[in-house]
């Protein structure tokens, strides 16, 4: 079975994008998927989210620049199939770096090679920066495919016309020709509030069958989960949160056909 790489991306903060990451890629694990966490965003909160230090040196930084494998950067975690590629802030000075080198486009992507060639993972899931720098389309360049999260709120549309847009241009352009849209992930859910139900219609409508069923709540058990360095499914298993993601790796592993 190849390797499935998924970046997880939208260049808007604040819109779940980590915790769904995290919380996906902890869900998978749990159903026995060997899964790889590559945290690419500097400030590392895939990280810390399941419970790391963040180390000098420990990123993948050095060995976009060439020094180094990535396979010697894969660290346990204390979860069974889940290992992880960690961050640091060293990893601020990627996109300024990485701008200066031949194919600058494709250092996660060749970085990358050995680890998918060493057959150990059924997926890595990247969580990229909230941005579309230069380590964003990287991993754009890197991936088979993309997922979404969107905040249920007036501007999501915005932020992700931008990023299709992206899409389009990177197949086009031939930077990563199969490149697909996996699917958008509704976040933040809030079913008291017409504007929740009146933003998923709307994104249901645009886009369809790409839109997951699943829509992940905005609560405080999956807000707390991350500060004790733990997925939602191993800090409060039976929570909304934890139902919710546990529903969206399911979906995604039927979308992937695994």
């Amino acid at each position: 079975m190849p390797t499935r790489v998924i970046a997880v991306a939208n260049q808007k903060g604040g819109v779940g994008k980590t915790t769904t990451a995290v919380n996906l890629s902890a869900c998978l694990a749990a159903l026995g998927k060997p899964v790889l966490l590559f945290d690419l965003d500097p400030q590392a909160n895939a990280t810390s989210g399941l419970g790391l230090e963040k180390f000098e040196g420990a990123s993948c930084y050095r060995t976009l620049l060439g020094e180094g494998a990535l396979l010697d950067k894969i660290q346990k975690t204390a979860y069974d199939h889940l290992e992880i590629i960690p961050s640091e802030v060293d990893l601020c000075g990627a996109d300024l770096e990485l701008a200066r080198t031949d194919n600058h486009l494709h250092r996660v992507k060749e970085a990358l090679q050995p680890v998918v060639q060493s057959g150990r993972y059924e997926l890595i899931v990247m969580d990229c920066p909230p941005s579309l720098g230069i380590l964003t389309l990287n991993a754009f360049a890197a991936a088979n495919s993309l997922l979404v999260p969107l905040q249920c709120e007036y501007y999501a549309l915005e932020g992700i016309s931008m990023v299709t847009r992206l899409l389009n241009q990177l197949r086009d352009t031939g930077v990563n020709p199969t490149l697909e849209l996996l699917g958008v992930v509704m976040t933040m859910f809030d079913g008291r509030t017409n504007l929740s139900n009146q933003v998923v219609s709307e994104v249901r409508q645009h886009f369809g069958e790409l839109v997951f069923e699943t829509v992940i709540p905005r609560t405080t058990r999956l807000a707390e989960a991350p500060s004790f360095g733990k997925p939602i499914i191993h800090y409060d298993k039976y929570s909304a949160g934890a139902a919710a993601y546990e529903l969206l790796a399911q979906d995604l592993l039927k979308r992937l056909k695994l």
